[in-house]
């Protein structure tokens, strides 16, 4: 019973946020002298900590409570092709250092280490050991097989679906990784930080170097039955005429596919920043490129829409992002394929989405343990 009453009021701090403990009592229905015994346990263990005084009106003032933060670290890394990001985040959420580089790993064996030695000079930077880290979640591309211990559908990331991948990085960062689709963290970090908050059910599209999908239902991720859910690069794309592209979407409508259809039009683009880039400074050919895309991405949200029937849209990535330039075309391209459009819109964390995902998921898991090796 004293554990249950200490994790009442714990619950009800970290939810609602530092409270006396008259206040604690009224909400959590425990008298006054539980929360104070609970309390007093809990500031024993490091686990809250008093943050002043208040007065309420007449009388004597008393001690407000908070979470204390300081109880334990979790780590986020957000592993692409391009970048390797990390981010280090105590208990209440505040990142207290941040690491980024670019990713120039060409095996499977490079890119565990090079993740090790950046989340090793990550928590340095912060004071701490890697071993202090209470939960490491790791964003990656890529169906997370846990069966079989491999990482499927990565052709972006060089030897990363070969076998001991998963393995590797729990040797080496320690025990509780947690490895997760990026693109599912994404959603995850745009739904507790970002445009999707208090939205039910909604998508999370990340189109750049790839193109990925993280579904939430009900305010949980929804993985599928194999962790596939969200794979909408495999969507089989066509267009009308004898013009058929028999490939999947990823094809279509990644970075790639960008570049090649600016170039098709003519304009020397290295990258498809530089084609957005381009249409931004009024670019005739530039600006039906990005037309072309816009309409294969709206081919996208139609065919979710059918089966999810999103309230929400939420678009990301290096390609995606660009929603300033691909929103009138894509809805107008939209409402000539489907009567079931959705709401669309921005992301609003940018590149840090998966991290901020990361940091979430490792939240919720290292606040439950935080409390269990405590107490």
């Amino acid at each position: 019973m004293r554990v249950l009453n200490q994790r009442a009021v714990l619950d009800r701090l970290r939810r609602l946020g530092a409270a006396t403990r008259p206040q604690v009592a009224k909400d959590t229905g425990l008298s006054k002298p539980t929360v104070g015994q609970a309390l007093a346990d809990l500031e024993r263990h490091g686990l809250v900590r008093p943050t002043g005084r208040t007065t309420t009106g007449p009388g004597r003032s008393a001690v407000v409570y908070e979470p204390n933060p300081a109880a334990g670290h979790v780590l986020g890394v957000d592993i692409g092709r391009e970048r390797i990001r990390v981010a280090l985040a105590d208990l209440g959420g505040a990142v207290v250092a941040r690491v980024d580089e670019r990713n120039r790993c060409r095996s499977a064996v490079t890119l565990v280490r090079t993740v090790t030695d950046l989340a090793s000079r990550t928590v340095a930077d912060a004071g701490i050991a890697l071993t202090d880290v209470v939960v490491k979640v790791i964003g990656s591309p890529g169906v997370i097989d846990q069966r079989s211990r491999v990482v499927r559908h990565a052709p972006n990331l060089p030897g990363w679906e070969s076998a001991g991948v998963l393995d590797g990085l729990e040797s080496s960062l320690g025990p509780v990784v947690v490895v997760e689709n990026d693109a599912n963290l994404a959603a995850l970090g745009e739904h507790v930080y970002g445009a999707a908050r208090d939205v039910r059910v909604f998508v999370c599209a990340t189109v750049g170097t790839g193109v990925g999908m993280g579904i939430v239902v009900d305010g949980k991720l929804f993985r599928g039955a194999h962790g596939a859910a969200g794979e909408v690069g495999f969507l089989p794309f066509g267009r009308s005429g004898s013009d058929v592209h028999r490939g999947q979407f990823e094809e279509a409508a990644a970075a790639e596919s960008v570049v090649a259809l600016a170039r098709e039009h003519g304009l020397a683009a290295r990258s498809a920043r530089d084609v957005f880039r381009l249409a931004r400074a009024g670019d005739a050919a530039a600006v039906e490129v990005v037309e072309l895309e816009a309409e294969r991405l709206a081919f996208l949200v139609a065919s979710v829409a059918a089966v999810i029937d999103p309230g929400l849209v939420v678009l990301g990535g290096g390609i995606g992002s660009n929603v300033d330039l691909l929103l009138e075309p894509l809805e107008t391209a939209l409402r000539t394929m489907t009567p079931l459009a959705p709401r669309v819109v921005a992301g609003s964390l940018g590149d840090g989405a998966v991290l901020s995902g990361a940091i979430a998921m490792g939240l919720e898991a290292a606040r439950e343990l935080v409390f269990e090796v405590t107490l």
